[in-house]
């Protein structure tokens, strides 16, 4: 009997770190980065490759079938295993809302990077 895919709800696996993003960012072609933060805080700046869904639409959004969610946002809709599906907000907490709404929904590898744009601005910035 087999628990290799349990995992703990609070596993370290559902944050990643600014390494682990820029790793993502340059190597993987299946990384759907999302940015939960107000259309004023995306308008100031935003983490490039990220498509923008605000923390209250997150739930709406990941319900949409493929076809609305490609129409919408103008990337394609990750399946339920999307190996690299990551949210971001601006100091970590609406990404945890969001990647717990997301780990609650199915999305198994959903994951935050608690770091958000304050860390990448920082560190990455203009």
């Amino acid at each position: 009997m087999s628990h290799a895919k349990c995992r703990p709800a609070n596993s370290e696996k559902e944050a990643i770190s600014l390494e682990d993003l820029k790793a993502l960012l340059g190597e993987s072609q299946s990384l759907l980065l999302v940015d939960v933060r107000s259309k004023e805080e995306v308008d100031k700046g935003c983490i490039p490759g990220s498509i923008h869904i605000p923390v209250d639409s997150v739930e709406s959004a990941l319900a949409l079938d493929p076809a609305e969610f490609k129409a919408k946002y103008g990337v394609t809709k990750p399946p339920l295993d999307a190996p690299d599906l990551v949210f971001h907000c601006h100091m970590g907490k609406r990404g945890k809302v969001a990647t717990d709404k997301a780990l609650e929904m199915g999305f198994q590898n959903a994951r935050n990077y608690a770091g958000g744009y304050q860390e990448w601005s920082k560190k990455e910035g203009k």
